[in-house]
Formats: C-alpha cells, sequence, structure tokens
C-alpha cells in the first residue's frame, strides 16, 4: 500500500471519529453552529504578516513566482532577464532569504505598540514554502535553508511575551506543486496533494504552534470537499489543544466565501460601509500595491495614518476587526514607513482606544447629516469618532437624541464640551479651542456621548453578530438612558 493510501484511510478514520464523538459535525450546518470565542469580536484589531521567499525579489507583489512564470507577465519576465542568469529558477531565491536581522522580540514590540490584540503570520504562502521546518515540506522550508530557522516559533514566542494572540495563515494550494497540479488535472477526483501536503501541515501547525486564528486561503479553484475542509475544522473545534479560542475565516473551498467559517473576509480589503449581520474582518495593507514587500513602491503607495483610522473606524462602526498587513523584508526588518504608521496608530488608540475596543454597533453607523462620522457603543456610551475637525469649531449631529442627562466629552480632554438640541432632532456640540499642542492626538477625535434617549430607529437585525459571551445585537437594545 503506497502512503497516499495509507493517509487516506488515516484521515477518513479520524474523519469519522470525529463525527461521532466531537460536539461539531464535518458539516457546514455544524460547523457554522460554532460560537465565535468572544475574545476575536472584542479585540478588533490585527496584524498581518505577509513573509517568506517572495520577499527576496520584493518585486511587484508576493505572487511574483506565479507573474513570473505563471501567467509569465512581461514586467516581471524583464525584471528577473535583467537581473538574474537566464537558467535561474525560483526555488534559487530560498537560500537567499535570509532573514539575518529579524529580530522578533523586535518586531513584538512594534505590535504592542500598535495597539493590536493578535498577529497572523504566514506560515505557507501560494508559493509553498513554509516558515517552520515542516515534514512535509522538504528542503523548501526555513529549518532546511534560507535563515535556517523556525520563524514561525520565534515569533510566536515574542509575541505572546507581550500577551498579544498569535494567529497563523495558511495557503490549501501551491501554485506549482506536483501532486497539486496532478489532482487538477484530475479535475480534482483525486487528492493526493490534501492527504499528503494540506492537511498534515495544518495538522502539524496547530498542534504545535497552538495558534488562536487559523486564516485560510487559496481555496478558489476548488470546492471543500476536495480540501475536506470540514473534517479538519470538526477535529479543530472538538479535540484540538485550541479547540476553546481558535477563530477561522471563510476560505475553505470556492463555494465557502462569505458563506461558511468563523467570520467572514469576503473579499481582500473588504469594507462594506454598513452594518453586517455575520462577523467580518477587512484584511487589508499599508502599501496599496502589495502584501509582501515591494521594493517599487513610492510613499505614495503607503496608507496615511489618516487613512489607517479611517479604516479603523468605519470596521469597527459596522461590526468588523480591522487585519492591517505589512510585509517584512528577506532579511527580516519592518521597514520605517510601516513601524511609523503602526506606532501612529498606537498613540491614537492610547487615548481613544475604548471607542474601539470592546464595543458594539450603535443604531447608527455613521451620521444621518455630517459625514466622516462613525459611531459605537457600549452598555454606558455611544462614541462618535469625528475624522475631521470641524471648520466652525461646531459640529451638528443628527443621529443622537439627547435628554436633560446628556454629557459630552472629547477623550483625552477632561473638560465637558457645551452642546445644544436642535429643533430638527440631534445636536451641536462645541469644540474646545485648543492650541495644536494640546489637541489630545491627531488624525480623528472622539466625542464620547452618555445619557442619550434611546432612538426610535432601528438597526437591521444583527442575529449571527452574537459571540458565546452575549455580544448584544442592535436590535435587541432595551437602553432608554445611554
Amino acid at each position: 500500500m503506497d502512503a497516499i493510501n495509507k493517509l487516506s484511510i488515516i484521515f477518513l478514520f479520524f474523519g469519522s471519529f470525529t463525527t461521532i464523538s466531537g460536539k461539531y459535525e464535518p458539516n457546514w450546518e455544524s460547523i457554522d453552529s460554532r460560537p465565535l470565542p468572544a475574545w476575536y469580536d472584542k479585540d478588533k484589531l490585527g496584524i498581518f504578516i505577509h513573509w517568506g521567499v517572495f520577499s527576496v525579489p520584493s518585486f511587484g507583489s508576493e505572487w511574483f513566482w506565479e507573474y513570473w512564470q505563471g501567467v509569465k507577465s512581461p514586467a516581471y519576465v524583464k525584471f528577473m532577464e535583467d537581473n538574474y542568469p537566464p537558467n535561474f529558477s525560483y526555488p534559487e531565491f530560498a537560500p537567499l532569504f535570509k532573514a539575518e536581522l529579524f529580530e522578533p522580540d523586535k518586531w513584538a514590540e512594534i505590535f504592542n505598540a500598535s495597539g493590536a490584540r493578535y498577529i497572523v503570520l504566514t506560515s505557507k504562502h501560494h508559493e509553498g514554502f513554509t516558515n517552520w521546518p515542516s515534514n512535509n515540506s522538504w528542503n523548501w522550508n526555513s529549518g532546511d535553508t534560507g535563515p535556517h530557522r523556525d520563524l514561525v516559533g520565534d515569533l510566536a514566542k515574542a509575541v505572546r511575551a507581550k500577551d498579544l494572540r498569535f494567529g497563523l495563515y495558511h495557503s490549501l494550494f501551491e501554485w506549482f506543486h506536483p501532486l497539486y497540479l496532478l489532482d487538477k488535472r484530475n479535475n480534482f477526483t483525486t487528492n493526493s496533494f490534501v492527504l499528503s501536503k494540506t492537511m498534515p501541515e495544518l495538522y502539524d501547525i496547530v498542534n504545535h504552534y497552538k495558534p488562536d486564528v487559523i486564516w485560510s486561503d487559496g481555496e478558489w479553484e476548488t470546492t471543500d470537499k476536495y480540501w475536506k475542509s470540514t473534517d479538519f475544522l470538526a477535529w479543530l473545534y472538538n479535540d484540538s489543544p485550541v479547540k476553546d479560542t481558535v477563530v477561522t475565516n471563510d476560505r475553505w473551498g470556492s463555494n465557502t466565501m462569505c458563506k461558511h467559517g468563523g467570520y467572514y473576509t469576503c473579499h481582500d480589503r473588504y469594507n462594506p460601509g454598513v452594518l453586517q449581520q455575520h462577523k467580518w474582518e477587512n484584511c487589508m495593507t499599508i502599501d496599496r500595491t502589495s502584501w509582501g514587500y515591494n521594493r517599487r513602491s513610492a510613499s505614495a503607495d503607503y496608507l496615511s495614518t489618516h487613512e489607517l483610522i479611517t479604516e479603523l473606524a468605519s470596521t469597527v462602526s459596522c461590526g468588523g476587526n480591522l487585519l492591517i498587513n505589512v510585509g517584512p523584508t528577506a532579511d527580516g526588518r519592518i521597514m520605517p514607513i510601516f513601524e511609523e504608521r503602526l506606532r501612529d496608530l498606537g498613540k491614537w488608540l492610547h487615548v481613544n482606544g475604548e471607542a474601539i475596543y470592546e464595543t458594539i454597533p450603535w443604531t447608527f453607523q455613521n451620521d444621518t447629516l455630517t459625514p466622516g462620522i462613525w459611531y459605537t457603543s457600549t452598555e454606558s456610551a455611544v462614541y462618535a469618532t469625528v475624522l475631521s475637525w470641524p471648520d466652525s469649531d461646531v459640529l451638528t449631529l443628527a443621529a443622537p437624541v439627547s435628554t436633560a442627562q446628556t454629557v459630552v466629552r472629547l477623550l483625552g480632554h477632561d473638560v465637558q464640551l457645551t452642546w445644544k438640541e436642535r429643533e430638527a432632532g440631534g445636536m451641536t456640540v462645541a469644540f474646545p479651542l485648543l492650541t495644536p499642542a494640546k489637541l489630545p492626538c491627531k488624525d480623528a477625535w472622539v466625542l464620547k456621548l452618555t445619557g442619550l434617549a434611546k432612538s426610535s430607529a432601528q438597526a437591521p437585525p444583527a442575529k449571527e453578530l452574537k459571540v458565546d459571551e452575549g455580544i448584544r445585537s442592535n436590535n435587541n437594545d432595551n437602553r432608554m438612558i445611554l
């Protein structure tokens, strides 16, 4: 009996075992019934890290290998012709991926300073190179070549030392793996690649590194049946060492995105701008051009701090989490422009974090009159993130309904603000006259409103936003005074 058939028997037995003995069965109805662990909705902000052999050419995109030798993009072909010998192959980049300047403690300090609560590192991208010493990726892993170290393990230790949660991205498929290409030629009626590569790696990283996030990708060429996704997820939720804390996304087959899984990503840089009924995540990049480090990027290609705060405020207001991507260099550095943006965001959150962390969507997500206002709430307050300081130092808000007990404060400023009720509804708020040196923060400001009346308007039903510690749906808000 060959190795693949042995793996098939073991895998099918294991899947049957979890179906019988576990709480969750390997089907989407059962898998989707699992409540999302509460920490994820509370934490709101994470850092994504795209790092691998593609960081060596760092030209254009982390999809370098596919663009060069798959679709044969002229720009990528010319880059290789101009800079490398005629017979140079992509695997020859691996020894150059040395990570010699990689300091995991320094990375963890930067991430902690950003205000992020969880970190997601690429364990393996579509090129197939693993950032840990995988037994299923011989000579194409960070232990056998390149860094000659366990990049996943080193970062996991440093991140957890800062009390941050650690997660892993994992690509289900690999562009040029012979077994995957064989299964593809067979119209995915065989699954040799899944049984010998994908699933052993997933079980390995879960058992060895115990990640709190499994960020799946590379699913789109065939359905979850080929990938055996529900078998893995049933084990993950029933019997794995992280069964009580792990969260997963929706990229488990060509038929699952925005339909099945833990939280939804729907597509890269997904930010719908309206309240969603299911918990979701906006995964996006500081560098607009690439997820991996791109040497061609100009300063204008990077989001400003104001743009990052806008993404954060709008995402959280609509019930989402924000996952901000950085692309380190092949030698293991996080470039200063990434570090600057992350530290700036952390400074803003140091003042305004109570409007982000552990909040829930309010009745309104943005103001019905004044643009550039995004609302969040807690049991006792409503927060209005104001993206532009009002020109006249007076801000008009149409959504809040005031009472005699209403109090308005600017976070980071000790004095209560003066406000007036509008005849047409809502209120006007007088912003304090402050010198630049006395402003509590830059780029955006947050008003904290307490003592508001319950609005007669109701948000769309948000039943699926609930998690296992009782996130309150907007349509079940019985508060009369906040």
